[in-house]
């Protein structure tokens, strides 16, 4: 009689890297209807919570611990509904609370492969619905042949390695998740006695000088990261803006990030040193770059009067450790009504396998 082998059961899951961030995607009919369920099994897939996060696919770092789930939307003029979940990595917790546009530069070609938008020929328009904001992006994919194409020549800063291009445009992301691009009605509030702008342009972020935190800005990820005071100061302060920003208690969420900003030194408009909120960012998360490019354009703002806004304002890089990101935007300003007209940039994303996660 032949050994049986008790298999555990497996869900279908694709790895990819999106922009600067890896992550798990899945069809959402995959993953269980009840919320906490899916939570269990996300938090049991990537093996948090666990710092190494070893008996999981998680990379023990949050840029790493990021899931995609995707499905065909109901909604008019829409293709696909994206809904982005953060695993946090030391903590049994499943955050919801924002978008990653970065993990968003893989979600049009896995729906592409998995049958769910058809693709056309050179490149194809897929036209995605972000659950945790309620915002819209298209991103440009290429498929030659209608065939999804990772191949390229563009170049993204903190990814090694050149891949095809991935254009993503969003749609009316201003107050996304705050109800309002400046969400306390300030250019500038004052919190624990520090100047902070209070921004949220598809992601709320609360931007503040480095100078005030008594650093220069250009300071590396490793040295912030063991700078327990500084982080202690960011930690305190984001408690207090999550009221002021309509977040209400945000202990235990991801949002808002911490944008510590400084003098450019590298060709760029600002430079940055991001907090996601509790480890320092290696480079900057897109619609973190986004905001920030927001208010250095808007009068006032901690960032406008440092940064160097380019004669085409509408191609505008925003440095980080590890580079900078380009981001295409344009604001008009009547008074003190601030529209937001355009916000877009190119990412790149490569699929690194598809099959199957163990579970249970």
């Amino acid at each position: 009689m032949g050994l049986k082998i008790n298999m555990s059961k497996s869900i279908p899951c694709t790895m990819m890297r999106g922009g600067t961030s890896k992550g798990l995607y899945f069809l959402k009919s995959d993953l269980p209807e009840n919320e906490s369920d899916r939570d269990q099994l996300l938090l049991q897939i990537m093996g948090s919570p666990d710092e190494r996060q070893i008996n999981g696919l998680g990379g023990a770092n949050p840029l790493t611990s990021k899931v995609a789930i995707v499905s065909k939307s109901i909604l008019p003029n829409v293709d696909i509904d994206y809904l982005f979940a953060q695993v946090v990595v030391d903590q049994p917790v499943v955050g919801y609370g924002q978008n990653c546009g970065n993990i968003l530069a893989g979600v049009g070609q896995f729906a592409i492969e998995k049958g769910l938008v058809l693709a056309e020929d050179f490149e194809t328009d897929v036209v995605i619905h972000m659950v945790n904001s309620g915002d819209n992006a298209i991103a440009t994919i290429q498929t030659p042949g209608g065939i999804v194409n990772y191949n390229g020549h563009a170049e993204i800063d903190g990814v090694p390695g050149k891949a095809a291009p991935v254009r993503l445009n969003f749609l009316n992301t201003a107050g996304s998740l705050c109800g309002s691009l400046l969400p306390t009605g300030n250019v500038i509030d004052i919190i624990d006695g520090l100047e902070a702008t209070c921004i949220d342009n598809g992601m709320p972020i609360v931007v503040m000088r480095a100078l005030d935190f008594n650093i220069d800005g250009t300071e590396s990820v490793s040295e912030l990261e063991a700078n327990k005071t500084l982080k202690a100061n960011i930690e305190k302060i984001r408690l207090r803006a999550g009221h002021l920003m309509n977040l209400g208690d945000v202990a235990e969420k991801t949002i808002p990030k911490m944008t510590l900003v400084s003098n450019p030194t590298n060709g760029g408009m600002v430079s940055t040193r991001s907090f996601i909120p509790h480890r320092c960012h290696s480079t900057i998360g897109v619609f973190a770059a986004v905001s920030v490019a927001t208010a250095c354009l808007i009068p006032g703002t901690t960032a406008s009067e440092i940064a160097k806004i380019p004669k085409s304002a509408n191609k505008m890089i925003i440095e980080h450790p590890s580079g900078g990101m380009d981001v295409d935007m344009e604001i008009e300003i009547n008074t003190n009504d601030i529209n937001v007209k355009r916000s877009g940039f190119l990412r790149t994303a490569r699929k690194l396998f598809e099959g199957e996660v163990f579970v249970g």
